[in-house]
């Protein structure tokens, strides 16, 4: 059985009144929910506050739900909305943490230690390539920030982050692209200097 074939099994019991069937799917999703969110979201208390008020708008909202797309697609874009709306309503400005603060293994930093057997000077150049991927994802604007972070730390296809995002495709591909630009910009001047490294 498929990963969306579990998930429509269980909003299936949800919208037959199964509530345990719902807590099993937050426990499935709410790592992956809190560190998308931590990409927007700058205090732990609001992420908390903004994933609980996505999940309980997906509870609310699962009666609707038709499997037209994924499940976890449909409720990251409740996520990503919930979070949207939030900051707006408190005229603040979206942040990201560095990526190095995850605790799911999924770092640029632990990429780049997956070949351990560098010489020090090679591991202070893999973190120093790490550190300044993390800065630039920071400062990218928040729509750019969560369509690189859907596509290369969440692993989405492009039409999974366009339905996640509710944009067009190309608009997704755009948005990659001047990501993964704004990011090699800034690693070019590095790569030059540890020739043996490349983007």
């Amino acid at each position: 059985m498929s990963e969306r074939e579990a998930d429509a099994q269980l909003v299936a019991r949800v919208q037959q009144g199964d509530k345990q069937a719902f807590d099993l799917l937050v426990v499935k999703y709410q790592r992956k929910i809190q560190r998308l969110l931590s990409r927007m979201l700058r205090d732990q208390s609001d992420i908390d506050d903004v994933m609980q008020e996505a999940f309980i708008k997906a509870y609310r909202a699962l009666p609707q739900f038709r499997g037209e797309s994924a499940f976890y697609t449909w409720l990251y874009r409740i996520a990503i909305n919930t979070a949207r709306n939030w900051i707006t309503s408190q005229g603040r400005r979206p942040s990201s943490p560095s990526l190095n603060q995850t605790d799911d293994g999924e770092t640029f930093d632990e990429i780049d230690n997956l070949t351990d057997n560098n010489t020090p000077e090679s591991v202070l150049a893999s973190h120093e390539i790490a550190n300044t991927v993390n800065a630039v994802i920071e400062q990218l604007p928040v729509e750019l920030r969560t369509a690189i972070v859907l596509r290369e730390i969440d692993g989405l296809s492009y039409e999974e982050i366009a339905e996640t995002m509710d944009c067009p495709i190309g608009t997704v591909r755009s948005r990659i692209f001047r990501a993964r630009e704004a990011i090699a910009a800034k690693l070019r001047p590095m790569l030059d200097t540890h020739g043996d490294r490349r983007w």
